[in-house]
C-alpha cells in the first residue's frame, strides 16, 4: 500500500470544509463515484461526500472555479480547460478509474438491423445531416422516422462520440433531443418509435429490457472486426471500436492536501475494481490502479491523457508509465 505524502491541511478553520468532499461532473462516471462514495461514508461516517452530475464540461467549469474538490470526467481534460486552469492558478491530478463503452441503442420496435457501421453513424450524426428516415441510413431499411437522442454539449460522452464518430469534438447535428441525464435519454429512446440514441454502456445494461443494443462495425475507422457488441471484454481490449474509452477523476491539488480527500482516494483505488462491475463498468488492471495511486501520492500534476499525441485507445498502463507521454507534461502550476 502506498503512503500518502501530502501535508495535511484544511481550508481555513472551517471544520466542515475539511470533512466534506465536493464532487461533480460526468453523468457517465457518476454511478461509479457515487457507489464508491456510499461505501466510503459507511466506513468513514465522519466524512460527507456529495456527488453531482452536471456533465463533464459543466463539472470542469465548477472545478476550475474551485467550487468542487474533484471532477468526474468521461474524457480527458481539453486544451481550453487546461488554459483556464492555468489562468485560475489551479493545478490538478488526473487519475483513470475504469473503462466504459458508449452504447448505441434503439427503440425495441427497431427489428430490421442489430448493427450499424461507423460510417452510417457519422452520416446520421454529422452537422447538417439530411438523414431523417431509417431508409436514408441504408437501402432496404423502412421508411420510418428516425428520432435521435443524445447527451447535451456539456457532456463528455457528447465530446467523445462526436470526435470518435464524426471526426471532430463537438461536431454534430443539432436537431436531436439532448439531455445531460442519461436516464432521460433511456426514457426517450425506449418510448419513441424509430428512436436511436447513444449514452454510457452502464445505462444500457441497467435498462437492457427496454432497448435494442446496436453492434458497431468500425469499417474504415480503425479497421475493427465487423459488428462488435460492447461488453466487458470488447470494451477493455478496445475491440469495440471506436466507442470504448477510459473514465477519469480529477482532483484539485490544493484539495488533495486534505486528509479526508487522501482517505477517499485511497479507498477509491482500493475498492473501485470490485465496485465497477456492479454498476456496469470495466475495471482497469491492478497495475494501472497502483500507478494511478502513485501519481496521486507523489502529487504529480497535469494531464497524460489530454495530449494530442495520446489516442483515446492508448493503453492506460503504457500512458501512466510515461511510455506515450512525458510523466509531467502539461498543465498549470505544480502542486505545492
Amino acid at each position: 500500500m502506498f503512503l500518502l505524502l501530502f501535508v495535511i491541511s484544511g481550508c481555513g478553520n472551517d471544520e466542515a470544509s475539511t470533512t466534506t468532499i465536493r464532487i461533480d461532473g460526468s453523468s457517465t462516471t457518476y454511478p461509479l463515484t457515487e457507489a464508491v462514495a456510499e461505501e466510503f461514508m459507511r466506513a468513514n461516517p465522519d466524512v460527507r461526500v456529495t456527488v453531482g452530475e452536471s456533465g463533464t464540461g459543466g463539472g470542469f467549469s465548477k472545478f476550475l472555479r474551485a467550487e468542487t474538490d474533484m471532477n468526474d470526467a468521461s474524457r480527458p481534460i481539453t486544451p481550453s480547460e487546461i488554459e483556464r486552469a492555468d489562468e485560475a492558478g489551479i493545478s490538478f491530478i488526473e487519475m483513470p478509474v475504469a473503462y466504459d463503452g458508449i452504447a448505441v441503442t434503439a427503440h425495441p420496435g427497431v427489428d430490421w438491423t442489430d448493427c450499424l457501421t461507423a460510417d452510417e453513424l457519422r452520416r446520421i450524426w454529422e452537422p447538417n445531416s439530411e438523414v431523417t428516415q431509417w431508409s436514408d441510413v441504408r437501402d432496404g431499411f423502412p421508411d420510418v422516422s428516425l428520432k435521435l437522442y443524445g447527451p447535451g454539449t456539456a457532456s463528455g460522452t457528447y465530446d467523445y462520440f462526436t470526435e470518435a464518430v464524426v471526426g471532430e469534438s463537438g461536431a454534430s447535428r443539432t436537431d436531436f433531443s439532448a439531455s445531460e441525464d442519461d436516464n432521460v435519454l433511456v426514457q426517450g429512446v425506449s418510448g419513441t418509435t424509430g428512436a436511436l440514441g447513444y449514452f454510457g454502456f452502464a445505462y444500457y445494461e441497467n435498462n437492457a429490457d427496454k432497448l435494442v443494443l446496436m453492434k458497431v462495425d468500425a469499417d474504415t475507422l480503425g479497421g475493427g472486426a465487423e459488428c462488435i457488441a460492447p461488453n466487458a471484454s470488447t470494451i477493455q481490449t478496445g475491440e469495440y471500436r471506436p466507442l470504448s474509452r477510459p473514465l477519469f477523476v480529477y482532483i484539485r491539488s490544493e484539495a488533495a492536501k486534505r486528509e479526508a480527500i487522501q482517505r477517499f482516494i485511497q479507498f477509491y483505488m482500493d475498492n473501485v475494481a470490485n465496485l465497477a462491475p456492479q454498476v456496469g463498468y470495466v475495471p482497469l488492471s491492478d497495475q494501472a490502479y497502483a500507478l494511478g495511486l502513485q501519481r496521486f501520492t507523489e502529487g504529480r500534476t497535469g494531464t497524460l491523457f489530454g495530449r494530442e499525441d495520446v489516442k483515446a485507445s492508448a493503453d492506460i498502463e503504457t500512458v501512466l508509465r510515461g511510455g506515450t507521454a512525458p510523466a509531467d507534461s502539461v498543465s498549470g502550476p505544480p502542486a505545492e
